[in-house]
């Protein structure tokens, strides 16, 4: 008499498994889908909401004034007159001089207002539980609000570029642009150094994005992280000011920001940007994986 084999129970049969796999392949592409549904969401809500387009706006003024008062300002001030003398000779430079002055504080406070309201704003007004109700999960939707936030600091930086820049040559000649250095290059690799500029600039605003993401995990109230990020850019400005805490520098986020002033040299300073590109991971990666423990197990119910 022939006999039939049973599976054991918890085992899975051969067809069982194949089916497995085809219902998992399936839904990879929805998953996949809804991740970029839900990011093409927050980057309409971010890119609509009449605070962040002001914000935006004050960043495209700076340069405007900045132009204008350098234009019109004398040379009897010995600082002016060492950053008209920079612009006057090129309007390219006024991109970097722009930069140089919103690169330590309002640009990244701006940056932080958006990340600091990215998961705090969203538990303060009742819908984060509902967020979290799409197929993409808690890390997913986590990684996407801070896409939002990095992509957010990548518009904002290039805003203050590309106002200087129309301003810079509406006001002032274009040509060759003398570096610190003192050895010129061509116009068009001077708009590549900028292009470089501030894709170094935008990689620190990543990283204070995900500073600003932890603390936003950490409280239901967006202005407790929006205040928490401001703090510590103060403080960190504070520090470095001090001489006889400079062994601090190389492990403080602020330090490393306006290292983008290393495409005016020649040669480029690659060794000095690459370090504070490092620093920009580690800020990136210590404080994403905050922001994932905190919300990988926060209570979403209240």
């Amino acid at each position: 008499m022939s006999t039939v084999e049973v599976p054991a129970a918890g085992t899975a049969t051969p067809t069982g498994v194949a089916a497995d796999r085809e219902r998992a392949a399936a839904r990879a592409p929805r998953a996949a889908g809804s991740v970029w549904r839900l990011l093409g969401s927050e980057l309409g809500l971010t890119f609509r909401r009449p605070r962040n387009l002001a914000m935006l706006g004050v960043l495209a003024a700076v340069p405007v004034v900045i132009g204008v008062v350098l234009r019109t300002l004398g040379g009897d001030d010995e600082v002016a007159s060492e950053m008209v003398l920079m612009v006057a000779g090129n309007g390219l430079a006024l991109a970097f001089v722009s930069l140089y002055v919103l690169v330590p504080l309002l640009l990244p406070l701006i940056v932080g207002v958006v990340a600091g309201d990215a998961i705090a704003g969203e538990a303060s007004i009742g819908t984060l539980r509902y967020l979290l109700t799409a197929p993409a999960g808690r890390t997913r939707l986590l990684a996407v609000k801070y896409v939002n936030a990095a992509l957010f600091g990548l518009a904002a930086t290039a805003v203050v570029a590309v106002s200087a820049l129309i301003v810079g040559l509406a006001l002032f000649p274009v040509g060759r642009v003398t570096l610190l250095s003192g050895s010129t290059i061509p116009l068009a690799e001077g708009l590549l150094r900028i292009l470089v500029a501030v894709g170094y600039v935008a990689a620190g605003m990543a990283a204070l994005a995900a500073l600003a993401l932890a603390f936003s995990t950490l409280t239901e109230a967006p202005i407790g992280a929006i205040a928490a990020t401001a703090v510590i850019l103060i403080i960190s400005q504070v520090l470095s000011a001090i001489p006889q805490l400079a062994p601090l520098d190389p492990y403080l986020l602020t330090s490393w920001l306006n290292d983008f002033d290393g495409v005016l040299r020649d040669p480029v300073a690659t060794e000095a940007m690459t370090q504070g590109l490092l620093v920009f991971l580690c800020y990136a990666v210590v404080f994403g994986s905050i922001a994932w423990a905190r919300f990988g197990g926060r209570d979403i119910t209240a």
